[in-house]
């Protein structure tokens, strides 16, 4: 006889396992008892107690103790999966938890950092506590068996399940407690973990779908194998595998294709049945995920056998959790090397910071002989420290993308991913790219017709700080052809909001046209796609667009700059793009506008000179005192009401200057010189009566005067002459009517001017000019 007290909302059943007709079980009442020979269920909060009518009723009755945890009205959280450990204990008992939420939700129960593991569920756990779950939605399937200690954290599952753990008599209780709150997997060790679908080996459901999140540790690679699968006949759609990362495309695979391998990175893997024919073999799949660390270990020899009395102890003290060390393939964290002994080392992503990184030069090494069949490609796996980029240079040269209608010969080509998944590109050696920076983990495949005759290192590897983009292309464009930029896995799209900058060195004297050649742009789910255009150096943006704006497709950029690009969670279709950068040699407009200047300040001065060396007669008095000279500016009056524009003799080149030179040189100058005034010319007749006026010389103007005109056009230096309605005339003899009534006013010769010499008797005043003069 045992007093019972069962817990609220539970209940406990004593059912008898064997056909033992002399045991019965009792419920203790007065006056008389309530006996059964098969099953006792109690469920009322009170003690109770119960009778037995043989002596070893541990081995004729079996217990089960219910509890219901209905969260259909009320939220249920925290530590409310617990066994009752007090009950029966020497008898089989088996626990059961019954767990509802509403049809359109789903329940998850957390277990605790140890984990669980799936077994098939003929097998039991070694320690006899045996865990089972099953669900009721669309009818009944077992989720899976489970032992205490794996890599299953949590278990999530629609509208009605049941939690089961199954104790033998002969071992005490020592349940793992829920809590309640998908089917989340989480890899927490380097080992091969199998997991099944529900009801493994029976079929799993018609039109339902498993959900499996796998965590990943750092610096470890997971490689998915399909060990053991069977395939319905499907009625309507078909049997899909999914993998999911976040921020990433979801890949669907058949049962058959090649599954994801030596990957970094949480992932989901979704299995979804189709509607099957009933009458065949439904859907099973037994599968493997295996988990290998990933990086490349310094190994180190220590030979202490030449060194007496020397011991060698190596202690981790930092706290990077990647670091791994090891001796004699044992990992370790303090390593002893004892005197006269010898030991390898190994360490692997020990590097406390990039100086400790070395750069790496790529090479493949050479296979063993017994090795006949050529090898075809060679894979290497970068993984750079924390916080830290990877860094990939050509050691010949520059890079070039392949790219469709430019693709690499055969000869070379280097397939990059990033993230040991994401494809940034193909690459050879005869481009434009002397750096390609990847914020992440990278692998780099080499594939060469005979790697027997190819020598000397693929890329050289080196590390430095971190980015923020997800990748940087350093690009110097060449001036003899166009150069083409295309996001990574063109013609495919970016990954989702992934970020890449193009740094764009453009020689000096030449300015790059660019040109969006092919822009794909998706319908965003979240946050928008970016293109941007930035001078280095400067804050300011030159170019903006996104997916749902409209821009120019070309732009000048006249020194190096950055093009940005970046991708949105896409809902529908992809984001990429192919940037053509042309070089071309930039005219320096001040050099010009000087030039120009130049010119017409030089031609100004000869046609002043020319108006003092090609006169007919000398046309300057000289007397005492001050001098007068036509353009001093040392009068006191204007212009208009002085005689500073009366001069003693005409000289042809002034006045006939816009017909002696050619007609292309006319053209060319004529706009320039519309308006300019004609001055009146008169015979010098001598001195005026009285003194001439003492002239103070002005301060001389500073020389960079003469070039504001290039600043304002309407301040020019060159003056106005009235409209005249003259028609252009090329020929020499063309008479001007204003000039009709002058003695000079048409040519005697068209030949060239004779130039006359100024001497010392030119200096004296002559009134008059004869026609012998000419």
């Amino acid at each position: 006889m045992m007093s019972v007290m069962p817990d609220p909302n539970t209940t406990v059943i004593i059912r008898k396992m064997s056909d033992e007709p002399e045991c019965s079980v009792c419920e203790k009442k007065e006056p008389s008892s309530i006996c059964n020979p098969r099953k006792l269920t109690l469920s009322v909060p009170r003690t109770t107690s119960v009778e037995f009518t043989c002596p070893q009723p541990e081995d004729v009755f079996s217990v089960e103790i219910n509890r219901e945890i209905d969260c259909t009205e009320t939220s249920c959280s925290g530590d409310i999966v617990q066994a009752e450990s007090s009950l029966f204990p020497d008898f089989n008992r088996t626990f059961t938890w019954d767990l509802k939420v509403v049809s359109t939700r789903a329940f998850q129960l957390d277990f605790p950092e140890a984990g669980m593991r799936q077994i098939p569920k003929e097998e039991t756990c070694p320690d006899g506590h045996t865990y089972s779950l099953v669900t009721y939605f669309r009818g009944t399937a077992t989720i899976g068996v489970f032992c205490k200690g794996g890599t299953v954290t949590n278990i999530l599952a629609r509208y009605k399940g049941r939690m089961s753990l199954q104790v033998p008599g002969d071992r005490k209780l020592d349940p793992v407690n829920f809590k309640l709150k998908r089917y989340i997997m989480t890899l927490t060790c380097v080992s091969d973990t199998n997991f099944i679908t529900p009801n493994y080996p029976d079929d799993f459901p018609d039109k339902q779908q498993m959900q499996w999140n796998f965590t990943v540790p750092g610096m470890h690679n997971y490689t998915m194998r399909f060990s053991d699968h069977t395939a319905p006949e499907c009625l309507s759609e078909n049997v899909e595998v999914e993998y999911q990362k976040e921020g990433e495309k979801v890949t669907k695979l058949t049962l058959t294709d090649p599954q994801p391998k030596h990957q970094q990175g949480n992932f989901n893997m979704v299995l979804k049945n189709c509607e099957t024919n009933r009458t065949l073999q439904g859907l099973t799949l037994n599968y493997r995920v295996s988990l290998m660390r990933s990086g490349h270990p310094v190994l180190c020899t220590v030979d202490l056998t030449k060194h007496k009395g020397v011991s060698l102890q190596i202690e981790k003290v930092g706290s990077d959790p990647y670091c791994e060390m090891s001796i004699d393939s044992k990992v370790e964290e303090k390593i002893h090397v004892a005197s006269g002994t010898k030991a390898g080392l190994s360490f692997l992503d020990c590097c406390q910071n990039m100086a400790s990184c070395s750069s790496t030069l790529l090479t493949v090494p050479k296979l063993d002989s017994c090795l006949q069949m050529p090898l075809h490609s060679f894979t290497w796996h970068i993984t750079p420290p924390e916080d830290g980029t990877v860094d990939l240079v050509s050691p010949t040269g520059s890079l070039r993308q392949s790219l469709p209608g430019q693709e690499c010969n055969q000869s070379l080509s280097l397939h990059v991913l990033e993230g040991h998944r994401f494809p940034v590109g193909d690459f050879c050696f005869d481009g434009a790219i002397p750096k390609v920076q990847v914020h992440s983990n990278v692998s780099i495949t080499a594939t060469v017709p005979d790697f027997s005759k190819t020598s000397g290192p693929f890329l050289n590897v080196s590390y430095s700080e971190e980015i923020q983009e997800t990748i940087i292309y350093n690009i110097n464009p060449t001036t003899s052809s166009p150069t083409l930029l295309a996001t990574p896995n063109w013609p495919g799209g970016m990954r989702p909001s992934a970020t890449l900058s193009w740094i764009v060195n453009v020689p000096s004297g030449y300015k790059a046209h660019l040109q969006f050649v092919n822009v794909s742009q998706p319908k965003c789910k979240d946050k928008h796609t970016s293109i941007r255009v930035k001078k280095l150096g400067e804050e300011e943006e030159m170019f903006s667009r996104r997916e749902d704006k409209q821009s120019e497709d070309k732009l000048l950029v006249d020194q190096s700059f950055y093009l940005n690009m970046s991708n949105c969670i896409p809902e529908e279709g992809d984001f990429g793009a192919v940037t053509k950068i042309v070089l071309e040699k930039s005219s320096n407009l001040l050099a010009i506008l000087l030039g120009i200047a130049g010119a017409l300040l030089l031609l100004l001065t000869v046609l002043a000179v020319q108006s003092v060396f090609m006169k007919k007669e000398a046309s300057i008095y000289m007397g005492k005192g001050n001098i007068f000279r036509p353009g001093d500016r040392h009068f006191s009056k204007s212009r208009s009401d002085n005689e500073s524009h009366v001069y003693t003799s005409i000289d042809e080149t002034v006045v006939y200057g816009h017909l002696l030179a050619d007609s292309t040189y006319s053209d060319s100058i004529q706009d320039h010189y519309k308006g300019m005034q004609q001055d009146s010319y008169q015979t010098f007749t001598g001195p005026t009566d009285g003194e001439l006026p003492v002239i103070n010389e002005p301060d001389s103007e500073p020389e960079m005067d003469h070039f504001n005109t290039f600043l304002n056009p309407s301040e020019t230096f060159i003056p106005s002459r009235p409209r005249t309605p003259i028609e252009r005339q090329d020929s020499l003899g063309f008479q001007d009517r204003r000039m009709m009534d002058n003695e000079l006013y048409t040519f005697k010769s068209t030949g060239d001017m004779n130039t006359i010499q100024l001497s010392a008797a030119h200096m004296n005043p002559q009134p008059t000019i004869t026609e012998d003069s000419l």
